[in-house]
């Protein structure tokens, strides 16, 4: 009787494998290949192995893939224009799948995965500068929504003041009418004229 096939998966199979290749690399085990960077007058040399390179880069593929020969233990490659510090976050990158650059350096890492055709990289690339557009034009949004509240704080204070004195004016007219019934001419005088004030009876003598 035959019995049903299971699937054996590891989950941090991968991981552990980038991370003891990256460790084999730091330390120099097992390199194959040498890469010689130059920029500006600025050189430098990283060594790898050719399977992580081939595997990440088609650029790399095809160079380990056209050669004829290897000059000696390892093989040497050439790379012109480009820098220093972004060839060596290619490589933590293709070693971890993860690197920490600064933000005007994306510009320069997504070029330099261009160059050495490494889609995980462009495509990573490409992610964070759609992120960071995206903040910016959210930050931009939020700026012109608090200028326009601002506005608008400041126009309703003046509208408020213009009907309150409005509504001020029409109490005054409610409170003072031009011809007021009460007046001192229809007042009864009883006998005493108004423009001469009440004289004190005499006193006795």
């Amino acid at each position: 009787m035959e019995s049903n096939a299971v699937l054996l998966e590891s989950k941090s199979s991968p991981i552990n494998l980038l991370n003891e290749m990256h460790q084999l690399r730091l330390l120099g085990h097992l390199c194959d290949v040498t890469v010689s960077v130059e920029y500006q007058g600025v050189r430098a040399e990283f060594v790898a192995h050719k399977a992580v390179l081939a595997a990440t880069s088609k650029f790399f593929k095809e160079v380990f893939l056209n050669e004829k020969s290897m000059d000696g233990p390892r093989t040497n490659v050439f790379l012109n224009e480009v820098q220093v510090a972004d060839f060596a976050s290619f490589l933590e990158f293709v070693y971890t799948a993860k690197v920490e650059v600064e933000e005007d350096r994306v510009q320069r890492m997504l070029e330099i995965a261009e160059k050495l055709k490494c889609l995980d990289l462009s495509e990573t690339c490409f992610q964070l500068k759609k992120q960071m557009l995206e903040s910016v034009l959210l930050e931009l949004q939020n700026f012109t929504e608090s200028q326009n509240s601002e506005e608008e704080s400041a126009t309703q204070p003046s509208i408020l003041l213009e009907s309150k004195a409005a509504a001020v004016a029409e109490a005054d007219q409610a409170d003072c009418p031009l011809d007021p019934p009460d007046s001192l001419a229809d007042r009864p005088s009883n006998g005493v004229s108004p423009e001469m004030p009440a004289t004190k009876p005499k006193e006795k003598m």
